[in-house]
């Protein structure tokens, strides 16, 4: 952003339309509410008092799978009605928060026919924000399960998509290991998946991260602070999953699993060197030890049995913290992620409740992560 004295003229007004989405966040009295209803009915009666309004009202029974689909369909809404206002560079930045749900959508449709599930079915639950055309989607999952068949997907349906760079970058740096994975190591599909998938986020990120900086000023500094973070806890959740897998086999530490790493983040590059040479829990911690936040959220999973919280709820709230500070700077691009972020974990929450009323845990029912909660530890501290 060359000139911060035309950023009005030119984002005054979807600024002003995210920071008005932003009011429509759930409050501790809303959560206070949804928490005590006894049935679904209740909680789409609590819902209607608050910006979610009408948004079940043409839902003849409601499930927490309905609640997920409506709330998703609001915030979706609520961002092409932004990105259509949205003058360049915003216009590409928003682009950029879809393709993360694209790359999701590809892996989905991909794992999905591997289990010989129906297409349809698969393209029902893609996220809509991730979406392409309808003939785009339907010939995702022709394509088999092979190196060549993932090199035929990008040469024929992915390359013109906005995901196609990332899937090129990829056959081009793993083909031959995806090659031998089959007759060396024998890796099961599901995990070549994930491997894939995760090496397509770690593109996208370096990608996303490279976009923000070239945009400069306090964009670049929040949303590198995000993505770092993002990347980060990518790394470590790599490596804390692929103990007894083949990827903490010696020979596949420093090649493969390293691989996945983003070449971006607080961790990077010691950080990630030691965490490529982690071979147990002991040593992962260990490696991110030097850094306090890390430190932090490494004792949460040690005690995990003790206190009930899992190490993703602690990378969850650190997100939240970072996310909700990014609304209190103006004038930069990083409100209208944090927009679409926050956005999730409440409908995340919206689901918890939900799925804890159906089943009757309400001892369980307060563990999430609320938005913009008075009560936050961070803010209360």
């Amino acid at each position: 952003m060359a000139n911060l004295c035309v950023h009005n003229r030119d984002f005054g007004f979807t600024e002003a339309l995210c920071r008005g989405f932003r009011t429509g966040f759930l409050t501790d009295a809303d959560y206070h509410h949804l928490t005590q209803a006894e049935t679904l009915e209740d909680v789409k009666s609590n819902l209607q008092e608050t910006d979610y309004d009408q948004f079940l009202a043409n839902e003849s029974a409601v499930t927490p799978a309905v609640i997920l689909e409506c709330a998703t369909r609001k915030m979706v809404d609520e961002f092409k009605f932004v990105r259509a206002q949205a003058a360049e560079p915003l216009a590409t930045f928003l682009d950029y928060i879809t393709y993360e749900y694209m790359i999701d959508n590809v892996m989905l449709l991909l794992k999905g026919t591997i289990s010989g599930r129906d297409v349809n079915e698969l393209i029902e639950q893609c996220h809509p924000l991730g979406m392409f055309r309808d003939s785009t989607m339907r010939s995702i999952p022709t394509f088999e399960n092979s190196p060549k068949g993932y090199a035929d997907l990008y040469q024929t349906v992915l390359v013109d998509t906005p995901v196609g760079p990332y899937f090129s970058q990829f056959l081009q740096e793993s083909s031959e290991s995806l090659s031998t994975a089959a007759e060396v190591r024998n890796v099961l599909e599901e995990v070549e998946m994930e491997i894939i998938k995760n090496s397509l986020i770690k593109l996208y990120l370096e990608d996303f991260y490279t976009f923000c900086a070239s945009i400069g000023d306090d964009t670049a500094e929040i949303m590198g602070e995000i993505l770092k973070a993002r990347a980060d806890q990518r790394a470590i959740n790599i490596t804390l999953n692929s103990f007894g897998t083949p990827l903490n086999e010696p020979t596949m530490r420093a090649t493969d699993r390293k691989r996945l790493y983003p070449s971006i983040g607080f961790l990077y590059p010691a950080g990630t060197a030691e965490l490529a040479a982690a071979a147990d829990e002991q040593a992962l911690g260990q490696a991110i030890s030097p850094f306090p936040v890390y430190r932090e959220i490494w004792a949460v999973h040690q005690n995990e049995s003790i206190d009930d919280r899992s190490i993703d709820d602690a990378f969850y709230e650190r997100e939240v913290q970072m996310l909700e500070l990014a609304f209190e700077g103006q004038m930069h691009f990083a409100i209208y992620y944090a927009y679409v972020k926050l956005k999730e974990q409440e409908i995340r929450n919206l689901v918890w409740i939900s799925e804890c009323i159906v089943q009757q845990q309400k001892d369980e029912i307060n563990k999430f992560v609320p938005c913009f909660s008075k009560a936050a530890p961070w803010r209360s501290n």
